[in-house]
């Protein structure tokens, strides 16, 4: 339609307004003129249902052993499919290893100590898990079930990497210039002198020498002198800055052993960015159990037999209501408890089922969280996250990836596994702390001690009902695919039955396959 000369059309003056102040300027201007909506008119709700779901509808009884990840998403599924879902978990709380600690909760380990977490508002400990890759199908699970998410800084080159060569720490993307410039500058030199010739044609060898440049901010005649970005001891603003100084020899660039920092986040698992949820990663678990039922889940009922009956399953288990303890009969077991556990319980699965159960080795781990009063390492080591690496017994120091500017904050204050886990763990708490205190401080000064506020650590292989971080195979061959085949009626899950053991991911991925097998097999009789 056309306009008479000299009157301005909607149209030029919606494409005027959106020049000038941008789309939310254009499309609120719309909203006044009657073409687009001013307001949202009903609260946003999330999407609730993954690319996964068991086709069909379900009319058996499950009862489910262990109400961690593997165990709450079998229940879960299976829920959605119809089933009537029984969890029995051993431990008086839900999550196993998914353990997020606040004020007031309180950490027994096997010797009867007793830690009472004595945190501030809105500070948390996660214990267990602490991050979530963005392929893993632990992301579809938050968006089903509403969890929202922020992004965990797994990576920061302000961070430090400390060895037991160094006689201080330095930030990580000053170890990583140097370590890459003069690998560069070595690779550069002999393609140079011919002596990759017989793997580099003339081309291949300029293509090289031209990434080596940029790989390494490498010099004219290849050499590498230090960088821009090794950093600064005065950052530039309206003059140049003040870069550091050196680089050191090559020679103690090497004996300082500061390639672990530098390879810490090549495995496929932990390639940026990584995601958290918010206020904690037992918001998972509590999304989890909203879906289940809390009605479903017994907790303090350890399982002390499990036997197969010629039309069911029978599973009876200690404590519960009344502490009795009691027995389940249903039609299918999906057992999920770590199977150094599992190997214990009383049952009739066979002694070939015993065995390829006793198979896999419990891993030791150990995590402290240290709350400070105030957040030091934003103010002053200008650390938003991320992890130090370092080769002493505390292996890596996590920096929050929240509550950026906050008043506390809490730190990961060591994350080790093996034999330095086993070493803290062996501790009692005030003795763990101790040590790590005295090893961070290598790297943070006298506040990294002066100013701790409160602190809880775990010993995971010291914990009932877990004893372990994880479980590892010796080889991924006949006891691992005896456990992926039911036997009888006793399915079995965990994330020991993937090759992502110690994931969430592994949980959920190893629960969807058991309740696809359950369920085809529930249907193919029904």
């Amino acid at each position: 339609m056309s306009s008479a000369p000299g009157t301005l059309t909607r149209r030029a003056l919606l494409a005027g307004v959106g020049a000038a102040g941008g789309a939310g300027a254009m499309f609120a201007a719309m909203g006044a003129l009657g073409l687009a909506p001013d307001s949202q008119d009903r609260a946003f709700t999330p999407p609730q249902r993954s690319d996964f779901s068991l086709t069909g509808r379900g009319a058996a009884k499950v009862v489910v052993l262990g109400a961690g990840i593997a165990g709450l998403t079998c229940a879960y599924e299976l829920g959605k499919a119809g089933y009537d879902c029984t969890v029995l978990e051993a431990a008086d709380r839900v999550g196993g290893r998914n353990l997020t600690v606040r004020g007031g909760d309180r950490l027994t380990e096997f010797g009867g100590e007793t830690q009472t977490a004595e945190f501030g508002p809105d500070v948390y400990f996660n214990a267990g898990p602490g991050r979530i890759a963005q392929w893993m199908v632990t992301m579809d699970y938050c968006r089903e079930l509403g969890v929202p998410l922020e992004v965990f800084v797994n990576g920061n080159a302000s961070a430090y990497v400390r060895t037991h060569a160094m006689d201080a720490p330095v930030r990580v993307r000053t170890a990583r210039a140097d370590m890459y410039g003069y690998i560069a500058e070595l690779l550069a030199k002999a393609a140079d002198a011919g002596a990759l010739d017989r793997r580099l044609t003339g081309e291949d060898r300029e293509r090289l020498t031209e990434f080596l440049r940029r790989f390494g901010d490498l010099g004219p005649d290849l050499s590498y002198r230090g960088s821009p970005r090794r950093g600064f001891t005065v950052y530039p603003g309206y003059g140049s800055g003040e870069p550091l100084a050196g680089p050191p020899p090559l020679g103690e660039v090497l004996a300082a052993g500061t390639g672990r920092a530098l390879t810490a986040d090549f495995g496929f698992e932990q390639a940026m960015p990584m995601f958290q949820p918010v206020g904690g990663m037992d918001a998972i678990v509590r999304a989890l159990v909203r879906e289940v039922g809390e009605e479903r889940i017994l907790t303090g009922a350890p399982v002390t037999g499990v036997r197969n009956l010629p039309d069911g399953v029978e599973v009876t288990y200690s404590g519960g209501p009344g502490g009795s303890g009691g027995a389940v009969r249903a039609d299918y077991c999906v057992a999920t408890l770590p199977p150094h556990l599992l190997a214990r319980v009383p049952h009739n699965l066979g002694a070939r089922v015993t065995a390829a159960l006793r198979t896999p080795t419990p891993v030791a781990a150990g995590k402290l969280g240290l709350e400070y009063g105030r957040r030091w390492w934003e103010t002053e080591d200008r650390i938003y996250g991320g992890i130090t690496e370092t080769d002493l017994d505390i292996t890596h120091i996590w920096y929050p990836s929240h509550g950026y500017h906050g008043r506390t904050g809490l730190l990961v204050g060591y994350y080790n596994t093996g034999a330095e886990a086993e070493l803290y763990g062996s501790l009692p708490h005030h003795e763990r702390r101790a040590r790590a205190l005295t090893q961070g401080k290598k790297i943070h000064g006298e506040k990294y001690r002066a100013e701790l506020r409160s602190s809880v650590s775990v010993a995971w292989h010291r914990r009932p009902h877990v004893e372990g971080g994880w479980a590892v195979w010796p080889s991924y061959g006949g006891a691992f695919t005896v456990l992926q085949q039911p036997a009888g009626r006793v399915h079995f899950a965990g994330d020991w039955l993937t090759h992502l053991v110690a994931w969430q991911a592994g949980a959920m991925e190893s629960a969807r396959k058991a309740v696809t097998a359950l369920h085809q097999r529930v249907l193919a009789v029904s």
